[in-house]
């Protein structure tokens, strides 16, 4: 590790399992020579609105989980970490209604946020699949989606995380899965949530803050079940079996190491977020860290 920074760092995380599991280690000091974390949970619409207001926001985080999905509005204060966050294959959002093969041209359609990479994946899985659109975009929290479909509120919800596992539980049908959508058009990973850090921290500090992260996560995976009490502490009412199935098909080697799919399925996606309008384009060099 690189010399620790003078103060403890700010940081805001979700309370979700596969982010309690990849921090553990290093939010209780057991990181050798890694900053000290002052740890924030925020969900992740939070964060990415902290990120967005970038200097204007008065919070004083360091360091944020956010969505992909934000990147091009806030890369020019915030370094994109190359570890800690979230990718993977076969963990794509889905797209849920009440009847199979429900046709969505012009219908009501429920999303966690329109700032997310699940609604970047849900555009780009429209613009191919839906020739006619969708009709309304509602937002709603995360917890209140699946209810609202089971109920005829809306015609479908796009879900993330452990709704994977719990849908058909509320009487739901998968009508599609962006992921596999994606998986499908690109052969690249599926980019969901990003570590980001203050640039003004320095270099060194940025560095060092990716040897925590990568540190953590190999400490989370040598010892499991030191990670536990922090996990279900955080996971409110969430079954420690679906928690399990949340980090295993979160936290992966792309946890670790972006590595050059890692990079490319970023680069991908936000390429073509903007070639359909959806983000700004990515300035050249705004992916690079340190």
């Amino acid at each position: 590790m690189t010399d620790a920074p003078p103060r403890p760092l700010k940081i805001a995380y979700s309370p979700c399992p596969n982010d309690t599991f990849v921090f553990d280690a290093w939010a209780h000091g057991r990181v050798p020579g890694a900053p000290e974390l002052d740890v924030t949970f925020a969900d992740i619409d939070i964060t990415n609105g902290i990120a967005e207001r970038g200097a204007a926001d008065t919070s004083g985080f360091d360091v944020l989980k956010v969505s992909y999905a934000v990147l091009p509005y806030v890369l020019d204060e915030y370094a994109l970490l190359p570890c800690g966050g979230a990718l993977g294959r076969g963990c794509g959002p889905l797209v849920l209604t009440r009847e199979a093969g429900t046709d969505l041209s012009g219908k009501t359609v429920a999303v966690p946020s329109e700032k997310s990479t699940a609604y970047l994946l849900f555009r780009l899985w429209a613009a191919d699949v839906l020739p006619d659109g969708v009709g309304e975009i509602v937002v709603l929290p995360f917890h209140q989606i699946m209810p609202a479909v089971r109920d005829g509120k809306v015609d479908a919800g796009l879900v993330i995380h452990e709704a994977r596992f719990t849908y058909q539980d509320y009487g739901l049908h998968k009508l599609a899965d962006m992921g596999e959508h994606w998986e499908g058009v690109t052969g690249l990973p599926i980019p969901l949530g990003a570590i980001i850090a203050r640039r003004a921290l320095g270099d060194e500090v940025l560095r060092g803050l990716a040897d925590a992260a990568r540190a953590s996560v190999r400490m989370a995976w040598d010892d499991p079940e030191a990670s536990r009490p922090y996990v279900r502490e955080h996971a409110q009412e969430m079954d420690p079996a679906v928690a399990d199935q949340h980090i295993g098909l979160y936290v992966n080697e792309f946890t670790a190491d972006l590595g050059e799919d890692g990079y490319a399925a970023v680069r991908g996606l936000l390429t073509r977020a903007a070639a359909e309008g959806l983000v700004p384009a990515l300035r050249p060099g705004a992916l690079a860290f340190p």
